[in-house]
């Protein structure tokens, strides 16, 4: 017996979401996108900056060109994901199951959620000299950077969701003589599912924003990577580039990820 999740009120994350995402046909972002280049231009005008400081939309433009033609966007752009995908992965799949676990069973929660509680407030950018003294400078620094920041924002939301299963399907899972294995299988998780989409979508986000710090740890190619070298020799346009670079490949898959997990959870309402 599967019992749904309820249904979200209107008014919720959810909902709210899907307002800022355009509607197909109504032009809504390139609406958008013309206004902030249109106010960015506008600004490289008016301020009494140097295009160093502050380059204007065609220097960028160019700049994204430059690296285009050299190859070192697509071998940066290729580097970054994965190492992203790999991070997520694993962090991904351990937060999942750790909030299974604690979020159900009284041992785990007393073992683990006080430690896990105390983790959450540091920055992954802090954990970079621990990276590099336990795995050197090679990718497993950068995949475990990765994996920790998204390891506890899928884990707090799939704690929370597990956490919070209305008692009415237990106790109606239950009047059915339905075995704990198949209730927490046909019962608790699909309530808790929504919850713990909302958490992967957030570690997809994250591992974007820990990528940068990830490939602080000895990286030779990279989206991060770049951005350092960028700095290093003031280059303000291949910095806007790459920012923007970075910005629209994670909304894109933060969209995808968001239209997968409504087709998933459909029951819920967004």
């Amino acid at each position: 017996m599967t019992i749904p999740a309820v249904a979200p009120a209107r008014g919720t994350r959810a909902s709210r979401y899907k307002r800022l995402l355009p509607r197909p046909g109504s032009g809504g972002a390139f609406t958008s996108f013309a206004l902030v280049i249109g106010v960015w231009w506008l600004a490289t005008v008016l301020a009494p900056v140097s295009s160093t400081i502050l380059p204007t939309p065609l220097d960028t433009a160019h700049a994204f060109a430059e690296m285009a033609r050299s190859g070192v966007l697509w071998t940066d752009l290729a580097a970054s994901l994965s190492r992203a995908a790999i991070g997520f992965a694993i962090g991904g799949s351990l937060g999942v199951l750790v909030g299974l676990l604690t979020g159900r069973t009284r041992v785990f929660r007393l073992l683990l959620n006080p430690f896990l509680a105390v983790l959450r407030p540091i920055p992954a950018i802090a954990l970079v000299p621990v990276a590099i003294v336990w795995f050197g400078i090679g990718e497993g620094s950068k995949y475990f950077v990765i994996a920790y920041t998204v390891f506890l924002a899928v884990w707090f939301n799939t704690h929370q969701g597990m956490d919070y299963v209305p008692d009415i399907y237990i106790r109606a899972s239950r009047s059915l003589a339905t075995s704990r294995l198949r209730e927490f299988f046909l019962v608790v998780v699909p309530a808790a599912a929504p919850h713990i989409l909302a958490g992967i979508r957030l570690g997809v986000a994250l591992a974007f924003l820990s990528l940068v710090a990830a490939e602080l740890t000895g990286a030779s190619s990279g989206i991060g990577y770049r951005l350092q070298e960028a700095r290093q020799y003031i280059r303000t346009d291949r910095m806007f580039a790459l920012l923007i670079e970075l910005g629209l490949i994670g909304a894109l898959i933060d969209m995808a990820v968001y239209r997968l997990g409504r087709r998933i959870v459909h029951w819920q309402q967004a």
